[in-house]
């Protein structure tokens, strides 16, 4: 297995869709050389194959009767049929290759064909829930929330009813505390060292097929986030006694046990990633970045980019994934640029959503198998694939990142707070520069470099996105800096070379 770069790149793939635009009973096995080949010559590491995991009629049949679910529906692809609606992949009847997949020997094939292009295999893990026709209804109800008739009576959002052999049971749905359940699934009790157990020898048959997985809502199951969910509903319905230590340490480290290298990438919110970067998980979600670039708010995007490299280098960083809008429908296309290059050019995992290079903007729901036509925009594409080009340099992959400090042109020029500048080095390679006026004004500034080793020559500036070049004195700029006159959301990427 091809070992990951301190600063890898991931693409993420809805299977489903995938295979049904290939032909309508494609199997992993269908995925085209071609397609891994491209990703593989794009500089990506890791390929995150979204819902290889086999799903039931009881998730499909909700997904087909919600009415909220199906209004989206019509809105992601205006002329949806119901045998486009396939069910949720986060509604795992059971954690073996979907049927229409190929099964597990196609999976063990793609897998072994990506490890020939130097690519790794990430899947899902859905720790939470499970689907409503899970084995476990049958064979173990005691491993979900159990509730009453009062319950399902006053929140039949939240509840539903279960014939589990010849017993009527009341099981929750699965839910986080801000908002109402998931109507396809049910919530499993972590306070319940039976159901424990069995997650970790979920967690570790999986890891046996593929180099990692993303776990879904991963901090749902943090003790003090789950009792503020379930409360006293938390209790185990068997009467067991209820444990309350962490899941996610021994979990992980069971896995890695076995396979050291073995990548998790935790969804997390509300401010918790760096808990659940200390309990083990290689990369967490960074929805803050995300979320101050949407807002375009310059400042806050400095302080974030601001934080320790020990937080940073954990972070899976992000323009949209499939719970997202599209990069290209959020972010006009003066603001989409700089945005990219303050999330991909910063430490951390840089993670790419199918269709986003090409410029989609219609969002594909997780609960379809088809989704919407769409043209390349050529603009985009152009731009993604210098990107990308960049993000394959020595420096960025492997070298060091530094937070450059940024000073006002002159007196009063408050343009200062629009700019985020950084560098990344490792030798013998140039060094680069990134410059940002994230703003909506023409801004000035001058950029603080500290590059000894540059003072007495004469240094050309190129930038990789663009045919800008600028000559410039090396002393210069270790005194008093670049400057920098750029226009609302200008950017640039430079490599410092010698001439």
């Amino acid at each position: 297995m091809t070992p990951l770069p301190l600063y890898p790149t991931l693409y993420q793939i809805n299977t489903r869709i995938l295979l049904g635009e290939i032909s309508p009973r494609a199997t992993l096995d269908d995925i085209p050389d071609a397609l891994l080949d491209r990703l593989a010559k794009l500089g990506f590491d890791v390929v995150w194959m979204l819902g290889v995991w086999q799903t039931g009629a009881a998730g499909r049949q909700v997904s087909r009767t919600q009415p909220d679910w199906r209004r989206g529906y019509g809105h992601d692809l205006p002329d949806v049929k119901d045998e486009d609606i396939c069910g949720s992949p986060f509604a795992v009847q059971d954690y073996t290759v979907h049927r229409d997949f190929g099964g597990e020997a196609a999976l063990a094939r793609l897998r072994q064909r990506l490890h020939k292009r130097g690519l790794l295999l990430l899947l899902d893990f859905v720790p939470n829930h499970t689907a409503l026709d899970h084995p476990w209804t049958q064979s173990h109800p005691e491993f979900y929330i159990a509730g009453s008739e009062a319950d399902l009576t006053r929140e039949p959002h939240n509840w539903q009813r279960v014939v589990s052999g010849t017993r009527s049971l009341i099981l929750a749905h699965g839910r986080d505390p801000y908002f109402p359940g998931w109507p396809d699934s049910l919530q499993l009790n972590y306070r319940h060292a039976g159901l424990r157990a069995a997650m970790r020898a979920e967690l570790l048959r999986i890891a046996e097929r593929c180099d990692g997985v993303r776990c879904d809502m991963a901090m749902l199951l943090l003790p003090d986030v789950f009792l503020k969910t379930w409360g006293d509903k938390a209790w185990p319905a068997d009467g067991s006694r209820p444990v309350d230590e962490l899941f996610w340490p021994d979990a992980l480290a069971g896995v890695r046990d076995r396979q050291p290298d073995f990548v998790f990438l935790a969804e997390v919110y509300w401010d918790l990633e760096w808990v659940l970067q200390q309990q083990g998980f290689t990369y967490t979600y960074d929805k803050r970045l995300y979320d101050r670039l949407r807002e375009r708010k310059p400042g806050p995007v400095h302080a974030h980019l601001s934080a320790p490299l020990l937080f940073q280098n954990h972070c899976a960083r992000f323009l949209e994934n499939h719970d997202e809008k599209r990069a290209a429908a959020v972010f006009p296309w003066e603001v989409h640029q700089p945005a990219a290059l303050l999330t991909y050019l910063t430490p951390g995992l840089r993670f790419f959503h199918e269709g986003q290079l090409e410029g989609r903007q219609a969002h594909a729901s997780i609960h379809l198998a088809r989704r919407r036509a769409e043209p390349v925009d050529a603009a985009v594409q152009v731009f993604y694939e210098r990107l990308l080009d960049c993000l394959r340099r020595k420096q960025v992959r492997q070298g060091r990142w530094s937070f450059h400090t940024c000073r006002a042109a002159w007196d009063g020029n408050s343009t200062i707070e629009q700019f985020v500048a950084f560098g990344w080095e490792s030798a013998p390679e140039p060094r680069l520069l990134a410059t940002v006026n994230f703003g909506p004004a023409r801004g000035q500034c001058y950029v603080g470099l500290t590059y000894p080793e540059l003072r007495g020559k004469r240094l050309l500036l190129r930038d990789l996105l663009s045919t800008a070049q600028y000559e410039r004195s090396g002393d210069d700029l270790s005194s008093r800096g670049l400057y920098l006159d750029l226009a609302a959301w200008g950017h640039h990427l430079f490599e410092i070379v010698v001439v």
